[in-house]
């Protein structure tokens, strides 16, 4: 479904521990997808993307870190759209090739850019690696959406629900739990401080219409 102009948001909820898990589609002449969730889950949504899509190829999935339901289905993904070039951090594609992933990998870092066909992302530094290595925040810069990752974590079903929040308070309400360093935390909500996203997609829980 779509869940904000031309982005898509497909989830899985995990009933048991009230957790949402989103992927997004951002559906430009240049398809950029967000995530591809566990192996699991990108057999399911392959389908839904391939209607979507069109016959147009696939070209790029962003990961913001490496954890399974960000990278964990990225063979699967590879199996329909090998030509994918994947946008991560220099950590994260360390650790995809020790892990076994051939795929192509482009490296971002904080205050990198990349433009594309109807599309302008610019990439915020996000503490989440092992040992609090950077991995990446995605903000297109044309729509001002802001893909959060696991920042704004919220539980329960959550699928193409939307509430309102102003920006400031979403930033502070971020806390040691998701960034378990005070000092990486506070220089990462600076970064953050310094964009104007309009809409938050977020990894787990409902996105955000910034008021």
């Amino acid at each position: 479904m779509t869940i904000y102009d031309d982005l898509y948001q497909f989830t899985e909820y995990i009933a048991p521990i009230r957790l949402s898990i989103h992927q997004y589609l951002l559906m430009t002449p240049e398809p950029v997808l967000i995530h591809t969730g566990t192996s699991g889950q990108t057999e399911k949504i392959i389908p839904q993307l391939k209607e979507i899509l069109n016959s147009i190829p696939l070209k790029y999935v962003f990961i913001s870190h490496f954890e399974s339901d960000e990278c964990g289905g990225l063979p699967v993904l590879k199996e329909h759209f090998p030509e994918v070039i994947v946008i991560c951090s220099e950590i994260c594609a360390r650790q995809l090739t020790g892990f076994g992933y051939n795929v192509k990998t482009l490296i971002k870092r904080g205050g990198d850019t990349l433009e594309g066909d109807g599309f302008l992302f610019s990439f915020i530094d996000y503490p989440s690696e092992v040992h609090l290595q950077n991995g990446l925040l995605f903000f297109e810069e044309v729509r001002k959406i802001l893909f959060s990752s696991d920042l704004m974590f919220r539980l329960g079903d959550s699928h193409g629900k939307i509430l309102e929040s102003a920006w400031r308070d979403e930033v502070y309400n971020i806390d040691m739990s998701r960034v378990p360093n005070e000092e990486r935390l506070k220089s990462m909500k600076n970064e953050l401080l310094k964009i104007d996203p309009e809409f938050v997609a977020v990894g787990h829980g409902p996105c955000v219409r910034v008021s």
